[in-house]
Formats: C-alpha cells, structure tokens, sequence
C-alpha cells in the first residue's frame, strides 16, 4: 500500500516521468518489453516504436527513458536534432513535416551505424502513418507495441489513492465527476487533485460535487 501511494504522489507536478511512476494498468506486457529492450545490448535492436491515443502513457516513457527528448509537434523539421545521437526518443512522429523525416530517416541509419537506440511514439501504427515509406517501413521493422489508456475504473482507484494519501475527503461522487469532466489525462488528472486540494484550502469550503464544478469551471489567471 505504501509503495503504491508513493508511486501515485509522483505523479503529481514537479516530479519527473520515470519507470517506477508510470501506471501500467492493461500495458504491463508493453511495458516488460520496453524495459527489456532498453537494457539489452546496444545493436540487437535499433527501433522500438509506441503508438495509442492520447493520455496513454506514450509520452512518459519516452521522457523516462533518459534519451535524447524531441517533441515533432513542436519541431516538426527536428531541427533540434543533435549531430550526433546514440540514444533518441521522437514524440509525435506523425506532426514531422518532410524535412523532419528525412532527417529522422537519417538519424535512424546513423543510430543503427553506432548501435544507438531510436525510440518514437504515433498516434496510429506504422502501416497506418503518413510518412515516406523508407521511414516507415524501418520503424515498422523494430519493436512495436501499442498503449491503451487506463480505463475510467483503474483512474478512479488511482485516484482515490492519491486523495486518500493527501487526507483529502473526495467520495466516489467526486471522484467520477473528476474523471467525466477533467482532462482525462492521468498526469493532468493528478495535477488538477493537487489544485483542488490547494482550492479548498483557500476557500476553506468542503470538497463537494458544485465545489468540483467551480473549481473546474474557474477561468485561469
């Protein structure tokens, strides 16, 4: 119980995505061959690509493997490429404009020269990406796993750790009107407890489902 808490209380802002806080709900077997395939040895295998919908975990393994971290959504020509990369992990493949994958297609071939590791995230799988050909077929030649979102039931009871761990009084109300109306993201999901919590505080009002409601309703300043 303790473990599981301090692994939840992670989650919350401030803390870096790693391993031991990523809940793994229905992608423990995704998971096992992403740990796997991040200490094996250097050559065996240079790609390993993670595709799911949004707010299933893709992100956070890639900023919690300690690679290289670019975003193709906010550099959609990867321009921020290093000249040189053993190790690199490449979000949002599907936002790369046509100078961006060519310059993966390129990092690709030298990450496979030096025995680096290349590691990206989509939305969709390989056969189903836009990209130019040469690139998807080499991604889709690696490792390919897909991520599901945890399910409303496994976010409520992660959530009610969290709550629990905080002494925040948040009901089963509370906690379903949480998830039906927040980002259902679980790292956003966490972070909007963390408000709520410091929300009530300052209004010292008790946390009930109208409290919810303006809380969420409330404009940022």
């Amino acid at each position: 119980m303790v473990a599981m808490r301090q692994l939840l209380l992670d989650l919350l802002p401030g803390n870096a995505p790693s391993l031991e806080n990523f809940i793994p709900g229905a992608n423990e077997e995704a998971l096992c061959a992403f740990q796997d395939w991040l200490v094996a040895p250097s050559g065996e295998e240079t790609a390993f690509l993670l595709w799911g919908e949004p707010g299933s975990g893709k992100s956070h393994l890639l900023k919690a493997s300690g690679f290289f971290y670019l975003d193709a959504k906010q550099d959609r020509a990867s321009s921020s490429l290093p000249e040189t990369a053993c190790n690199l992990a490449v979000d949002h493949i599907e936002s790369l404009d046509e100078t961006g994958q060519i310059a993966l297609f390129h990092a690709f071939n030298q990450i496979r020269l030096y025995h680096g590791k290349l590691l990206v995230a989509a939305a969709a799988p390989p056969a189903k990406l836009t990209l130019r050909e040469d690139l998807r077929t080499r991604l889709g030649s690696g490792l390919v796993y897909r991520l599901n979102a945890l399910s409303d039931a496994e976010k409520k009871t992660a959530l009610a750790f969290i709550a629990a761990a905080r002494s925040l009084p948040l009901g089963d109300d509370g906690l379903d009107y949480l998830i039906s109306h927040a980002n259902r993201d679980m790292r956003i999901l966490a972070s909007t407890l963390a408000q709520l919590d410091r929300y009530s505080l300052e209004q010292k009002r008790p946390i009930t489902v109208p409290f919810l409601r303006a809380m969420l309703d409330k404009p940022e300043p």
